[in-house]
């Protein structure tokens, strides 16, 4: 299985490592941070429970600058995460390294979505884990997927993901697009994301089909529920697990796929999913190629529904 996932490593001139493989798994829920924060915490200590000790090792303060995550930095994150019920936005930034990216890390973007508040009306809060391929490799797919199930548990989210993924957080892969877009031209499975963007903009809508999707309210009733999903998508490899809350995991196969264009491809279960979402796709306001072409960003959302 190995074979079938590429080593990806884009690096600056100097040499440090910007954006590798890996896995992202991301959820999105409409509503305010105060009323999940204390759900979220716990994610975050499940997440730090699964992954080895000590592999976040950094975080970014309010300045933008990158700190040493020890105890008086977990203090911080804990404090900006339960404790600060008046700010307008909680934005956590946890980093493996503090000058290449590693294969573990977390981001969180949450916000009061009162109108006075949020700029963009489309805004929901969205959290992200990340983990290097070797994880799936040396755990198994049943581990991540039962990880993902566990970091979801508490979460009242919208949509959800996990995929095959170019890992590199808070959009520390913008400045090196061109170099991407060969990759994500060969691999429809390989997902580029910059969570702060997106939980601009994706409300309850979805952004695409992926290995494990994550369905809640309303998106999931939108879609006609597990019956009428059921009756779209009556795949063999497609699975389907009714969670609490009116919320459904779909697993598209046994193992994330990086879906290689070079490859003799099986399509139709991701055709058939995107295709079905493609309507609640959000209008995601980054270019790949230039930051004020989102055009580009959009076609490649739609990659799949072809």
């Amino acid at each position: 299985m190995s074979g079938r996932y590429p080593v990806i490593q884009v690096r600056t001139e100097e040499g440090h490592l910007k954006v590798r493989d890996g896995l992202v798994l991301c959820f999105f829920m409409r509503c305010n941070h105060t009323e999940i924060a204390q759900a979220v915490w716990r994610s975050l200590q499940a997440y730090l429970h699964a992954i080895p000790s000590g592999s976040l090792g950094w975080y970014v303060d309010p300045d933008g600058d990158t700190q040493p995550l020890d105890d008086n930095g977990w203090k911080h994150i804990r404090e900006k995460i339960l404790e600060r019920p008046w700010a307008m936005a909680c934005h956590v930034d946890l980093w493996q390294l503090e000058y290449e990216v590693g294969g573990y890390n977390f981001e969180y973007s949450g916000y009061q979505l009162d109108p006075l508040c949020v700029h963009d009306v489309r805004a929901a809060c969205a959290i992200a884990f990340s983990l290097p391929t070797e994880y799936l490799l040396e755990h198994g797919p049943e581990k991540v997927r039962a990880l993902a199930l566990e970091l979801s548990r508490e979460l009242p989210f919208s949509f959800g993901y996990a995929s095959f993924a170019l890992v590199s957080p808070s959009g520390r892969w913008y400045p090196h697009r061109m170099k991407l877009l060969p990759l994500l031209e060969r691999y429809l499975g390989l997902d580029l994301y910059h969570v702060q963007i997106t939980s601009r903009c994706i409300g309850t809508g979805a952004r695409g089909a992926y290995w494990l999707t994550f369905l809640g309210q309303p998106l999931l009733g939108q879609l006609g529920g597990l019956e009428g999903l059921r009756g779209e998508l009556p795949f063999p490899e497609v699975s389907f697990q009714p969670l609490e809350g009116e919320r459904l995991l779909l697993t598209l196969g046994e193992w994330p796929d990086p879906l290689d264009t070079r490859d003799e491809l099986y399509l139709p279960p991701y055709r058939v999913l995107a295709r079905l979402l493609e309507p609640y796709f959000p209008e995601e306001k980054l270019g790949l190629t230039s930051l004020l072409d989102t055009r580009n960003m959009g076609r490649w959302l739609r990659r799949l529904c072809q």
